[in-house]
């Protein structure tokens, strides 16, 4: 079966809204519901994350809802658990996003086959190397159908940019700036030098910016320069003083949109 996030892209190549939230948080059965809400009023692609207790490339708004997730009793195997009928009722690509730590523990393999048992489509798993990945892994993603996604930063140099390119499959996960994730930058901040020169390299993954992003002027600049993006800590903010999960989600994204 073709990859729901190779369907995306090739269905859509611009304003792809990708947002982000921690499974398990603000309480330990929000997942699926959350899920659901946000498919429903238009986000185009889910990120999962799997809560971790050392999230070190991670705002305080992440890493306090990773914490909040971890004390709820969320953990990989019952994250799986709570996902295990979500394509009775949900379309869009769904990812899993975390740390390596807790997916070495599970069994890359065993996660690789799981992940396609219940219908996920990629992973993005930043302290893996890629060349970790390529040399011992990168079978029981292809075997799976299932993306690792890629990141590159502000930092990584052309050549390498080229070799990521190589290795990636989906989409290439562009952070905007050298920091933790974080909502509250503005436009100006990014590094426009750094979106035109990646966008001139013609790479052949499409690109999603990610890192900062937090409401529309955010969300339409790095659309200029990317097939979408990805909101993470303004979302976890909202759902943070939610009293209404349906409410508030479908009033975010139309803010977004």
């Amino acid at each position: 079966m073709n990859n729901r996030i190779n369907q995306l892209f090739s269905q859509k190549q611009n304003n792809i809204l990708s947002v982000y939230f921690t499974a398990g948080y603000p309480n330990l059965h929000d997942t699926v519901e959350i899920i659901q809400e946000l498919e429903k009023n238009g986000a185009d692609l889910i990120e999962i994350g799997i809560p971790f207790s050392d999230p070190t490339a991670d705002g305080p708004t992440i890493q306090r809802s990773s914490e909040k997730a971890l004390r709820n009793g969320m953990s990989l195997n019952l994250l799986f658990d709570q996902l295990k009928e979500i394509r009775q009722s949900v379309n869009i690509p769904l990812i899993l996003m975390g740390y390596i730590n807790p997916v070495y523990q599970y069994g890359i393999e065993r996660f690789c086959k799981k992940c396609a048992e219940i219908g996920i489509d990629g992973t993005i798993l930043p302290d893996l190397p890629p060349d970790e990945f390529n040399e011992f892994y990168k079978p029981y993603f292809q075997e799976n159908n299932l993306h690792n996604i890629l990141l590159i930063t502000p930092q990584t140099t052309e050549n390498r940019i080229r070799d990521i390119d190589e290795a990636c499959s989906g989409f290439i996960y562009m952070v905007s700036s050298a920091s933790t994730t974080g909502a509250g930058k503005k436009v100006e901040d990014f590094h426009r030098g750094y979106f035109e020169k990646v966008q001139n390299m013609q790479l052949k993954n499409p690109r999603i910016i990610g890192f900062g992003i937090s409401d529309k002027a955010t969300f339409t600049n790095a659309c200029e320069f990317a097939s979408g993006a990805i909101i993470g800590s303004a979302f976890v903010n909202i759902l943070k003083d939610s009293t209404d999960l349906k409410n508030d989600i479908a009033n975010f994204v139309k803010s977004i949109r």
